[in-house]
């Protein structure tokens, strides 16, 4: 396998690490990758083109936020990362859950 080849390889594996939104050990173990030269690799191609364009844009998500006086005392504080997201007494389920998801992508 040519130089070029083994390069493209790794761009590959490390594009496909990040993309999949898990862990590099577990994403290693499950590739059978060994995780040395996976970190190895990922700090030589850090500055390639095809490693960066596999990289997430980082996006913001309009959410509807409706004006009502809050009662602290029904109030649920849920710290993800460095986000708090504080949750009212009868809140939506599907929204909150939405929110979650698209605050561990980003955090």
């Amino acid at each position: 396998m040519s130089r070029e080849d083994v390069q493209k390889k790794w761009e590959a594996r490390v594009a496909a690490c990040h993309a999949s939104g898990e862990k590099v050990s577990r994403w290693c173990q499950a590739n059978h990758v060994d995780r040395r030269q996976f970190y190895s690799w990922k700090k030589r191609l850090s500055g390639s083109s095809e490693v960066s364009k596999a990289r997430k844009p980082t996006t913001f998500i309009p959410l509807p936020v409706a004006m009502e006086e809050m009662d602290q005392s029904s109030c649920l504080r849920i710290k993800l990362g460095a986000a708090v997201i504080e949750v009212d007494a009868g809140f939506n389920p599907v929204l909150l859950r939405e929110v979650l998801k698209a605050l561990e992508a980003v955090c």
